[in-house]
């Protein structure tokens, strides 16, 4: 075998060659059992195939991760889930909601989620993500409707979690340049009763951050508190503390959830205006203070939101803040300068109106900032950027919705009359084809700090662009997605300095026969930047390829996924990896192993099972391995989370560089989280 991969490859037999075969042969015993492998795969491993080819930011990844998290730890139980709570769950379209409630009305109660497969508009990643989000309640069981507040208090469940990362390495800013220790730790209460009540706390320290020193003079460099509210008459649901929220498409008030390319596929486009308890670790785009949303009538709603906040900001020699800041590190003192800069306080309302078919809404945002935000546009891409104390932003949504077809849309404006707009259709002319388009057109003058939504630029600013996509079921067990998006940017952008565009095409396909389930997907994705003299454009291309291969069976609690990435960009880059999960009652053991071998500047993206509340962007390049264990055990109310990241390069000497660098080809990570809980 190892002289079979050494000719096939036509590589000569070094080190790094031989540590490679040898994982490979590692993996055969693995794959030699898999006509015994039983699919166990988690929600993060199947939301991280939807999300994997996104270029969006770190915190977007993890604020997805985060929300699902949330809404996985407390279950629907679909026989009495409203359309209301349904809609809660950011991978559903307005078709596949509107086919459940149809289902549920027609053939009465569930009595399996294997029921689920005779909903037609659901597709392959809906049917494997739903059972981790829903329920089959034991029959007759009826729904409180009204329940009190001490009985929720009474009957609620209380979870106090720990967690702690241990590097086994040091990074050069731990011995001289970060504030703090390297280790990465936090401490979360949370109390849940019923999926009405909610309040928690979380504190979170990054690794080099001081702990109760310095600007953290109260412990943990950040926290998070918050009280949730739902269900409880004319309030449908109302936060008090640290919030996130949504509203329309996004366009005026958009930090609850924000959805890529490949994941408006799956929703068709939906966006899901939500509010909810931020209780995340992450410093982006929260609002602090109080919102609520209220039942005026069977039809109107209305969402009022206050929120007063600290932001991290650079200062420009006259105090006025140059750059607002979201990463949330303060490890050096240069960061610790920044922290809490800048106070902004914001107010507004949605007020949406739903009969029928129809909905309609209207959403006003109104910020200031106590410090005048005023960036360096001394570079052309910078010219129109956010600038000023006071934002102003109104829009207006509205749309229509039946069994085959669907229109959804809004139109915002900010203070100074700059428009922005975006606009789905979706048209299924058969249970088994889908199809959909995204409008969307951002004045390079928009300007609003909350506002998110799909684009190709990362910014609800300078992009006009037209997206088709289409899902396609010729076979029961066959699904297509493909989608087509162009974008044109007609203002200067960072690497372009004149009006530019972009073309990202992407193909997937999913083959389900019997206990084999194949993926392939093929994205391309072609941006056009300047050239040495910055005189004309050039065409970047990137190819990106996926295949992998799963056998589930029964009676034997083992998983096991091979995969194969390819990249060509600047240059290429290719990763082999295999995963291997056994779950029986009480225990988990996962292990994941890749070699990866990208050229600089190109990045291939590993699914890594994950410890609750924590996230990694699961990002490699160079040449090396990467592998990966975790445990998990749980016994009477305790729980307990171990796991092991290790990484190895070929081609280099030290990890990362500046005050990151590690002094070696290799670092090893231990991450520890305990878990106590009192109720039901």
């Amino acid at each position: 075998m190892a002289r079979w991969i050494t000719s096939s490859w036509n590589v000569k037999p070094t080190v790094s060659n031989r540590l490679l075969r040898q994982m490979l042969l590692c993996m055969l015993p693995f794959v030699v059992c898999v006509a015994k492998a039983q699919q166990a795969a988690s929600w993060q491993e199947i939301w991280h195939e939807v999300m994997s080819g996104e270029e969006t930011e770190t915190s977007d990844w993890e604020e997805s991760f985060d929300w699902l998290e949330q809404l996985a730890a407390q279950p629907l139980d679909i026989n009495q889930a409203t359309r209301t709570e349904l809609e809660q769950l950011p991978f559903l379209s307005s078709r596949q909601v509107m086919d459940l409630m149809e289902y549920l009305e027609r053939y009465g109660p569930m009595r399996s989620l294997g029921e689920l497969r005779m909903v037609s508009s659901l597709d392959y990643a809906q049917l494997q993500l739903l059972p981790f989000f829903v329920y089959v309640g034991t029959s007759g069981e009826k729904k409180d409707s009204s329940p009190t507040l001490d009985s929720l208090l009474r009957w609620g469940r209380h979870e106090l979690t720990g967690s702690l990362r241990i590097p086994f390495y040091t990074r050069r800013g731990d011995e001289n340049g970060y504030l703090g220790y390297r280790y990465r730790h936090e401490l979360r209460y949370e109390f849940r009763s019923a999926n009405r009540l909610r309040a928690g706390i979380l504190g979170a320290q990054d690794a080099g951050e001081p702990f109760g020193a310095n600007k953290n003079r109260w412990g943990y460099d950040a926290y998070s508190y918050y009280v949730q509210l739902k269900g409880m008459g004319v309030v449908e649901n109302a936060v008090v503390g640290k919030y996130k929220m949504s509203a329309g498409m996004g366009l005026v008030m958009g930090s609850s959830f924000m959805l890529g390319k490949l994941a408006a596929m799956q929703t068709m486009g939906r966006t899901p205006a939500l509010l909810r308890p931020h209780a995340s670790r992450s410093e982006a785009d929260y609002l602090q203070g109080a919102a609520a949303t209220l039942r005026l009538a069977p039809s109107w709603r209305l969402t009022p939101y206050l929120s007063c906040r600290a932001m991290d900001a650079t200062l420009n020699a006259d105090s006025t803040a140059r750059t607002l800041i979201t990463s949330g590190y303060h490890r050096t003192p240069t960061e610790m300068e920044k922290k809490y800069n800048v106070r902004a306080t914001d107010l507004g309302v949605s007020l949406g109106w739903q009969h029928g078919p129809l909905h309609a809404g209207f959403h006003a945002a109104y910020t200031h900032l106590d410090r005048s935000l005023q960036p360096d546009t001394s570079s052309l891409f910078r010219r129109y950027q956010a600038s000023g104390s006071d934002f102003m932003n109104l829009s207006a949504s509205y749309g229509y919705s039946s069994w085959r077809l669907r229109l959804s849309g809004e139109t915002a404006i900010d203070r100074k009359g700059h428009l922005a707009t975006f606009h789905v259709l979706n048209f299924q002319p058969s249970n088994a084809l889908a199809l959909m388009a995204i409008q969307r057109f951002y004045s390079y003058r928009y300007q609003s700090l909350h506002a998110h939504a799909l684009s190709e630029g990362g910014h609800v600013q300078n992009e006009s662009g037209l997206m088709l996509g289409a899902t396609w079921k010729p076979l029961r067990r066959w699904h297509l997605q493909v989608y087509a998006d162009y974008a044109y940017f007609p203002w200067a952008r960072s690497m372009t300095s004149q009006a530019s565009s972009a073309v990202d095409l992407l193909a997937s396909s999913v083959i389900e026969l019997g206990s084999w389930t194949f993926k392939a997907r093929y994205r391309c994705h072609r941006r056009e930047r300047d050239d040495e003299t910055k005189s004309t454009l050039e065409h970047h291309t990137e190819h990106r390829a996926r295949l992998s291969t799963t056998y589930s069976s029964k009676g034997v609690p083992l998983s096991l996924t091979t995969q194969g990435d390819y990249l060509q960009a600047t240059g290429q880059g290719w990763m082999v990896s295999e995963s291997a999960s056994w779950q029986p009652r009480r225990w988990l053991l996962s292990m994941t192993s890749a070699y990866f071998n990208a050229g600089s500047g190109a990045y291939l993206y590993l699914y890594e099972r994950q410890l609750p509340h924590s996230f990694d962007f699961g990002s490699l390049t160079g040449e090396g391995l990467r592998c990966s264990l975790l445990a998990r055990y749980e016994v009477g109310r305790w729980l307990c989370h171990v796991r092991l990241g290790y990484t190895h390069y070929f081609d280099r000497a030290s990890i990362a560089s500046g005050l990151q660098q590690i002094a070696h080809s290799s670092k090893t990570d231990l991450d520890v989280q305990l878990r106590y809980r009192i109720g039901r």
